[in-house]
């Protein structure tokens, strides 16, 4: 097994670096449910007609299969069990890594050429997987694969093209970015969770009065500050009945919406209110730990495992110091989840489809996800019923405090996480007074009417 990160077209010895790539998927009728558990719930059996899933071949074979991927998307923990795959099969896997600024380009490039690697990376989501990837002609029908009758249907939703499943995903598709707070401060001002935006509103002015910068948000990087607005999408779907299923038939716009128009103007004015601070055009992700462990923010949006980086940075501060809510903008009170994430395909010119294949029924086995779980710190649980969960008691209040659970809107609504980078820099020049929320709304409709057309989506 070999590792190399590619930047533009020069391949050079690095370590692989972890960065988050916000998931994209398609989703599937109803936006909410209310028991939480689709994450771990079995797949109905997809395979497709009269074709048998494929078996582990037991000989060894010496080939090597090329992987491309980008920065983040390969844990070390798959790396050493692609070590494990090819002592016992002789098969190994050559993992070429891109920096995420530069993936798509280099993807692109390689499969308009036709000479796609063996496996590729790819963010899931319908409008992902046929405008980006084209997989119904640059990647394999995976649906008589045994996995298939695993997988969290809600997760295969996000790759599947006119009935065939054409990725596999392996993700911890319930850990979301939430409202992460320090409890230590919240109770030193008589804080308490909040449930609605005023509620939000109040205690983060509380907060700013105390010399505390109410909210670390990295604007630098681009696209984190997106997740404001679009991770409460559930709320949006739960004020306007069928609003997501509406938007994707093109039946209704982002510009019709007054909740979305409402939280677009709530995160301005948080902005304006100075609760992220006066450096947050700079701020980066990068620092988010460092800065939720010197005590001068209370809360970040982050992903769950930041507590244990916070911790591991050797202050005063514990990961059980620690709380997490939604992001109650427009008063969201609903458990937002991704079930899609970056994903493996095979490309469909591969010489070696089988022993991909063979690849993909080992990482998908049972003690191969549970090796995931007990080595990546990262993750917490798998796309995968049956697993061992490592949800520490403050994410167990979290899923309990809300009963409700809903797809975010960049994985349910098409043709959104494609333009996800440009809405960063619409939601940022809103923030600058370049623009209003109603601007960014109607930007977003416009570059979704240009998919749909170059998608040739019928309901456009």
């Amino acid at each position: 097994m070999t590792k190399r990160l590619i930047r533009g077209w020069t391949l050079t010895a690095a370590l692989l670096m972890t960065m988050l790539v916000v998931a994209a998927c398609g989703g599937g009728s109803g936006a909410t449910t209310e028991n939480g558990g689709a994450a771990n719930e079995p797949a109905a059996a997809t395979p497709a007609a009269n074709e048998p899933a494929s078996e582990p071949s037991t000989g060894k074979k010496d080939v090597t299969l090329t992987y491309i991927a980008s920065q983040g998307w390969i844990k070390d923990a798959e790396m050493e069990l692609a070590k494990k795959f090819e002592e016992e099969t002789g098969i190994r896997i050559d993992y070429q890594i891109v920096p995420a600024d530069q993936y798509f380009n280099v993807l692109k490039t390689k499969l308009n050429a036709k000479e796609g690697p063996d496996i590729f990376g790819g963010q899931s989501g319908i409008s992902e997987v046929t405008l980006n990837y084209n997989v119904e002609q640059n990647a394999v029908d995976l649906s008589g694969e045994e996995w298939t009758q695993r997988e969290d249907p809600l997760s295969l939703e996000q790759v599947t093209v006119n009935g065939k499943i054409y990725a596999l995903t392996i993700w911890d598709t319930a850990n979301s970015f939430v409202v992460t707070y320090n409890k230590k401060i919240f109770e030193s001002l008589g804080l308490s969770v909040p449930k609605t935006y005023e509620e939000f509103k109040a205690l983060s002015l509380k907060i700013l009065e105390s010399g505390v910068t109410p909210i670390y948000e990295p604007i630098a990087d681009g696209w984190h500050h997106v997740l404001w607005f679009a991770e409460p999408g559930p709320r949006y779907d739960e004020v306007t009945p069928g609003l997501y299923d509406d938007l994707n038939a093109n039946k209704k716009k982002f510009a019709d919406d007054p909740t979305m128009l409402t939280a677009l103007a709530q995160l301005k004015e948080m902005y304006d209110l100075g609760f992220f601070g006066d450096n947050a055009f700079s701020d980066t992700g990068a620092d988010t730990a460092a800065k939720l462990a010197s005590g001068e923010f209370a809360m970040a949006l982050a992903n769950q495992s930041i507590v244990k980086d916070v911790e591991a940075i050797g202050g005063e501060l514990k990961a059980t110091d620690f709380g997490y809510f939604v992001i109650p903008i427009a008063d969201n009170q609903i458990y937002y989840i991704h079930p899609g994430g970056p994903s493996k395909f095979i490309y469909s010119g591969s010489e070696h489809i089988e022993e991909a294949k063979q690849y993909f029924a080992y990482l998908a086995k049972q003690e191969s996800l549970q090796y995931m779980i007990d080595n990546d710190p990262t993750v917490t649980n798998l796309n995968f019923p049956g697993l061992k969960d490592k949800y520490t008691p403050a994410q167990k209040e979290l899923f309990a405090m809300y009963p409700k659970k809903g797809t975010d809107i960049q994985n349910y609504v098409n043709y959104v996480n494609p333009q996800w980078m440009d809405i960063g820099k619409d939601i940022a020049a809103m923030f600058g007074g370049a623009a209003q929320p109603a601007d960014v709304l109607s930007t977003i409709d416009k570059r979704r009417a240009d998919m749909a057309q170059v998608a040739k989506d019928p309901n456009w």
